[in-house]
């Protein structure tokens, strides 16, 4: 019977990283997944190790919002630019999201950066300053976007081994 819970947390947590493409929680998901597993199955791992998933998936949020700041600041946007990108990256997930079959939140979430941050940096600037500056804004929501999926990678490879009896 091991056997089989095991196949089929194995396979959630495989599709729990799909979540990633629709700006949704994907590695707390497998987080939840792999404390679930623990719980139940105590032996087949230590607490500490689901400790550092949670540490590893908490830095791939922070990883997310940072490297999009880096990448608007990169490129020359203040911090009312990257604050606009950084809530316009959210509302467009949100927005995005109904289109696509879900799909639609990574775009709108690349899209909310780069039109966040334009919107934010047009007082003030010119229209190519502020172009300039909402391109670092969707260059580094991607580069989070890319980060924070390779962190759920390495919670789900790390975590095989160890659900599986």
């Amino acid at each position: 019977m091991a056997y089989l819970w095991a196949t089929l947390t194995i396979l959630l947590l495989l599709l729990s990283q799909i979540l990633q493409l629709f700006s949704m929680p994907a590695n707390w998901v497998a987080l939840g997944l792999v404390a679930l597993w623990k719980w139940v199955y105590p032996a087949s791992m230590d607490w500490s190790f689901v400790i550092a998933l949670a540490l590893a998936a908490a830095l791939a949020e922070v990883l997310e919002f940072g490297l999009q700041a880096w990448g608007a600041g990169r490129y020359g946007a203040t911090g009312r630019g990257n604050l606009g990108g950084i809530v316009g990256a959210v509302a467009g997930a949100i927005l995005g999201a109904p289109f696509l079959l879900g799909l639609g939140a990574l775009a709108g979430a690349l899209g909310g950066a780069y039109l966040g941050c334009l919107v934010m940096e047009m007082p003030g600037r010119s229209r190519q300053e502020a172009m300039h500056a909402a391109k670092g804004a969707f260059v580094g929501k991607a580069l989070g976007f890319t980060a924070k999926t390779a962190v759920g990678a390495v919670i789900v490879v790390l975590s095989i081994p160890r659900i599986w009896p």
